[in-house]
């Protein structure tokens, strides 16, 4: 049954996946039917090549890390605190994580660059450093932690950390014995994530980064789209492969020696109003680091929307249905908004059916298919879009696909 049930994911994966990324990579690493090894290690020894490979592991480990510690309380505070609006906040901290890279990183110069508000008011700017990147990957990732670590904080029962405390640890001891073993798991999850997203991030490093600042992501697009460098492209393809592979079995090996069996309950029953001093000055904190760090760039955005050369109003949102002779789009935007949604549609329909069959296959008894195919399913999300696009019009440019 299990087999059964991996059968149509795979053929998938194989399909839509490792085909493509292995016909783009084999095209750039082969010249006239010779491989091109002698090209590779040009590529793998350029320094330039390898301060890029430093400066993608850099920012994405400090972005995972800055994310754990913002998030991470805030997952407490939704999994243990009851307040009014507290459904509408979790909703809004969701927002950013479906948000266009392009447009938040263009609102985070307007907030962060030069003559943005930070600049205006107080003479700040972070647009010329690494923070802004940081800061943009934050306020992408924060529901990651949020959703992932507060869902299971939840359904922890808390009774068990009373228990520990009655018999006399301490609420520290407490904490780091009974519940952060039983969280190990979801936090490994939601850093690893964190660190895939930020680690083949593209759109915020171009906006915000420039040439000062470039990942193996945007070096890739570089080198295929620019240069039509496509043996250095398949190269880089290989070696950020390598690198997520790596950290996936990492992951798998801790995750596989933190397992355990939780006794879990409704997540409403261990909801409480916060009560004391220090309760309600965490719940304080969270809601401004809310504000500044989440709803600031999305006021910048809806200010942003309205504000024309004549002031306030609603000249950008007509122009949604206009298609003048000189405008850069190739069909009316409410047309490709209309293509947006019937693509996100099907999309959405086939995610369910395949996500739906694998998720019912890593249900059954773990073992090491499950878990090797639980990182096959992974490693989409470590591998460069780009590749995985230009694959696409390499290998399925003929019918049936």
């Amino acid at each position: 049954m299990r087999i059964a049930l991996m059968a149509l994911p795979t053929a998938f994966f194989g399909l839509f996946f490792a085909y493509p990324v292995a016909a783009i990579t084999l095209r750039g690493l082969r010249d006239g039917g010779r491989w091109q090894f002698g090209r590779a290690a040009e590529v793998l020894t350029d320094p330039a090549v390898l301060q890029v490979l430093r400066f993608t592991l850099w920012q994405a480990a400090a972005s995972t890390a800055l994310t754990l510690l913002l998030a991470l309380p805030g997952a407490y505070v939704f999994a243990r605190f009851d307040f009014p609006g507290k459904q509408t906040l979790r909703a809004v901290v969701t927002v950013p994580f479906v948000l266009p890279t392009v447009v938040v990183g263009s609102a985070f110069l307007a907030l962060l660059g030069r003559g943005g508000t930070l600049d205006q008011w107080w003479g700040v700017r972070l647009d010329t450093g690494v923070w802004a990147i940081l800061i943009a990957h934050v306020f992408f990732n924060y529901a990651v932690v949020v959703r992932t670590v507060g869902g299971l904080w939840g359904q922890l029962d808390p009774r068990q950390e009373e228990a520990a405390r009655v018999l006399g640890a301490s609420r520290f001891g407490a904490w780091r014995r009974v519940t952060l073993p039983a969280l190990t798991p979801a936090v490994a999850a939601a850093a690893l994530m964190v660190f895939l997203f930020t680690f083949t991030s593209f759109g915020v490093i171009q906006v915000l980064g420039g040439p000062r600042y470039g990942t193996l992501e945007v070096e890739i697009y570089r080198q295929t789209a620019a240069f039509l460098d496509l043996p250095a492209a398949a190269v880089l393809t290989l070696l950020q492969f390598a690198a997520v592979a790596a950290l996936l079995a990492v992951h798998a090996w801790t995750v596989r020696r933190r397992e355990s069996a939780l006794t879990l309950v409704d997540a409403r029953h261990t909801a409480r109003r916060p009560h004391g001093a220090g309760q309600w000055a965490l719940l304080w904190a969270h809601l401004a680091l809310v504000a500044v760090l989440l709803v600031a760039p999305l006021v910048v955005l809806v200010l942003r929307s309205l504000r024309s050369s004549g002031g306030y109003g609603l000249v950008f949102y007509r122009a949604l249905t206009e298609h003048r002779g000189d405008s850069t789009f190739l069909v009316p935007p409410v047309e490709a908004i209309g293509n947006s949604l019937s693509y996100a549609a099907v999309a959405t329909a086939v995610a369910l059916v395949i996500g739906g069959l694998a998720a019912a296959a890593l249900t059954r008894r773990a073992g090491r298919l499950v878990r090797g195919f639980d990182a096959l399913l992974m490693l989409p999300l470590g591998t460069s879009a780009v590749t995985v696009g230009f694959g696409f019009l390499v290998a399925l440019d003929e019918p049936p696909l």
